[in-house]
């Protein structure tokens, strides 16, 4: 027999009951507006070239069995400029639970003007998830049947994305499959469906003189079972090398955020995060880094600067 601390027991099972309480099942991102293919795959391809991005995510510092969530992702277009293609992959941990993903998206892109496109795009893969509560202590339980060992869930989901240089909107649900989630503790089954997450982003970008611009951007993220998730963040570009700004989201956190364009392939990220929660009286903050680089493999596709 072994025993269960009561914090990453709560983290643990709000995450599994998504459907009944204000809980976050699928990872959050303040870096969002250049990790977008991680949620929607009419994302791929946009910047026209072959892109390679890395993001680590570790949220209510502090805070045991907090979550944290480490990115990979790729994308590029392809010779027929109609169609790009992008690879994901996410591992997602909270409490004594596990999530790891592994997606492909599909894009195609249609132009709707000198310089906008429409682009449509699919994504499909697998997500494994596992949980080990026997490694958890200060409740006596039973280890033998409170694991869940790991459960493979298919799933695929869909996006639209519409961008010019300076401006861009996007909608997305990228999970439609709602699996199901289950763990037996010996005594009590406990069983939740993965929620659909559904997605509005949208941003640009505006000259405030000949060194500075100004970037307003947002992302409106619905699930069921909680109330409507608002990020609303406002960023400024010194001489095209440097973004520093700050972001908002509704009712749960402010904070700061930074990028240093390293130089024309290379950027920097860096975000933090102070919760405006209760719960925020028990950790040091949320941080997240970035690292992105873009391949010029395609010549005469090079968009400089990268505005998201």
């Amino acid at each position: 027999m072994r025993k269960f601390t009561v914090i990453p027991i709560i983290a643990f099972f709000a995450t599994l009951c998504g459907t009944r309480a204000i809980a976050q099942q699928d990872p959050l991102f303040g870096q969002y507006m250049f990790n977008t293919l991680a949620f929607n795959p009419a994302y791929a391809g946009s910047a026209d070239v072959f892109t390679v991005m890395a993001l680590s995510r570790h949220q209510w510092v502090g805070f045991e069995g907090a979550p944290a969530t480490q990115t990979i992702l790729a994308h590029t277009p392809l010779k027929n400029e109609s169609i790009a293609i992008g690879l994901s992959a996410i591992n997602d941990r909270i409490g004594p639970s596990r999530q790891t993903s592994a997606y492909a998206d599909f894009a195609y892109r249609i132009k709707t003007g000198t310089d906008t496109r429409l682009a449509f795009g699919l994504k499909g893969g697998i997500n494994m998830y596992q949980a080990d509560l026997a490694s958890l202590s200060t409740v006596e339980v039973d280890q033998a049947n409170v694991n869940v060992k790991g459960q493979l869930l298919p799933n695929f989901g869909f996006g639209m994305f519409w961008h010019a240089p300076r401006f861009y909107v996007g909608v997305s649900a990228p999970k439609l499959l709602e699996n199901e989630l289950g763990m037996t503790n010996g005594v009590v089954v406990q069983k939740a469906t993965e929620v659909r997450h559904y997605f509005l982003i949208g941003g640009y970008v505006m000259d405030l003189s000949k060194e500075i611009k100004f970037k307003p951007s947002f992302m409106l993220r619905a699930v069921q079972g909680a109330p409507l998730s608002l990020d609303i963040n406002a960023n400024f570009l010194l001489r095209e090398r440097i973004w520093f700004g700050g972001m908002y989201r509704l009712g749960n956190a402010f904070g700061l955020m930074g990028q240093y364009q390293i130089n024309d392939q290379l950027r920097a990220g860096y975000a933090f995060d102070l919760t405006t929660t209760t719960i925020g009286a028990y950790n040091a903050g949320t941080h997240e880094v970035m690292l992105s680089y873009d391949f010029r493999f395609l010549k005469g596709r090079t968009i400089s600067p990268r505005y998201f």
